[in-house]
């Protein structure tokens, strides 16, 4: 009886620690990001915004393959499975990066072809050279998160996107424009393979392996489909408003989404990531299982509920402060307000969707992401009629009014009144 409330000590104050290292790291990540933003929003023009904006989504629409759970599924492999499994998982994710550099080759063609921005090309090209960087460190994130060293995996986390923000500094103030967005996340990423290299021993014995691939592939593709939806999810604004409403007012409404939500988002990923490996690790223990969720979400809830009040309260008095007067004049400031709004609901719902990863559920997660996005694809669609403003009113009411249902009943199902399929 010691031994386990000696136990819960140490899980709960993990959880705390990490908390605090990620929130470290996201300090300094914001401080970096504010200083890009400030620089960006008073060099680059509204259509410098949306053509980035553009790449970026091209970018993201493929790089969700490398979201496929491979890597969440060395989290949670037994022991025994552990290094058969990485060697398999290093091969997978080369394959992986291969094919996806050449279908983003290819389909930046199709994208410029379809905005009629020709200029499109070369940065969605130069961006999805990093399909064949990342998978030298893949294995070894895997681990430190897998070991719960989240003062590592922050710390590495930390010196890549303070560099890409510094970068996005400098080369915006020597006039390379959208460029300033595009050309750090290629620099950016042998930084980040450096580092897990430098903090994990494990390395690979480059001989292929396919062992074990039917076991890790089954797992992540279900979390591969969460993370497809989730995608579409974040960008179906950007798609509708691009082709619907124009490059200019995509600029302004990708402005304000990124300063009203970017640090919000920033919080939300950040506890998401820590309470997954939290809640991996006491997942067979179903009673500290439903303990430790429900203390975590009153930690999450006092993170998240004051820096959304701050942030969308203070809004009409640092927009033109620190990013410029244009921006107010845009009117990006109710948009800014209504997106930051709809952070609230954001890490409860993630929260939902890690504690059915954590018990190896993630077609559950998947099943709710379907209705979920399909729900916010109309509701985005009516809200285009009525412009950003609309677009922005639609993706508020849809979070805040569907995902804590989402979140309840995850609680009900699995640790309250566990229902028939949780095994």
């Amino acid at each position: 009886m010691r031994l386990k409330v000696l136990g819960r000590f140490r899980s709960e104050d993990r959880f705390l620690r990490n908390i605090g290292w990620m929130g470290l790291s996201e300090f300094g990540i914001r401080l970096s990001r504010l200083l890009a933003t400030v620089i960006l929003a008073r060099l680059l023009s509204p259509k410098d915004y949306g053509i980035a904006a553009l790449v970026l989504m091209t970018h993201e629409f493929i790089r969700v393959f490398t979201r496929n759970g491979i890597g969440e599924k060395l989290v949670q492999a037994p022991e025994a499975e552990l290094d058969a499994m990485c060697h398999t998982a290093f091969t997978l994710n080369w394959l992986l990066g291969g094919l996806l550099f050449l279908i983003q080759t290819l389909g930046s063609f199709a994208v410029a072809g379809f905005y009629g921005q020709p200029e499109l090309i070369r940065p969605i090209i130069l961006i999805g050279l990093t399909y064949l960087i990342y998978p030298l460190g893949s294995v070894q994130t895997s681990l430190i998160l897998r070991e719960n060293r989240l003062n590592v995996f922050g710390l590495t986390q930390l010196a890549s996107v303070m560099t890409d923000n510094l970068l996005i500094a400098i080369f915006a103030l020597n006039g390379f424009g959208m460029w300033s967005i595009i050309l750090p996340k290629f620099l950016v990423a042998p930084i980040w393979v450096i580092m897990v290299y430098r903090f994990h021993r494990w390395r690979p014995n480059w001989r292929p392996s396919l062992l074990h691939y039917r076991q890790i592939l089954g797992f992540g593709s279900r979390i591969l489909g969460v993370e497809l939806l989730n995608t579409l999810r974040d960008n179906i604004d950007y798609l509708l408003i691009g082709r619907l409403i124009g490059i200019s007012q995509l600029g302004t409404y990708y402005f304000a989404f990124n300063a009203g939500l970017g640090m919000s988002l920033s919080a939300v990923n950040a506890m998401g990531l820590t309470l997954y490996s939290d809640l991996c690790a006491l997942s067979h223990d179903r009673a500290l299982l439903r303990e430790r969720f429900q203390k975590n979400l009153v930690i999450i809830a006092k993170v998240i509920i004051p820096l959304v009040a701050v942030q969308a309260s203070l809004a009409p008095l640092y927009v033109p402060i620190v990013f410029g007067q244009k921006w107010v004049d845009r009117g990006a400031v109710p948009i800014l307000i209504i997106i930051c709004l709809s952070a609230l609901s954001r890490p409860f719902a993630n929260a939902a969707s890690m504690l059915f990863r954590s018990i190896n559920l993630p077609q559950v997660d998947l099943w709710w992401n379907l209705g979920f996005t399909l729900v916010l694809a109309v509701a985005v669609m009516v809200g285009a009629q009525h412009g950003i403003i609309g677009v922005a009113v639609a993706v508020m009411a849809t979070h805040l009014l569907l995902q804590p249902l989402y979140a309840l009943w995850a609680r009900r199902v699995v640790l309250i009144r566990p229902a028939a399929w949780v095994s």
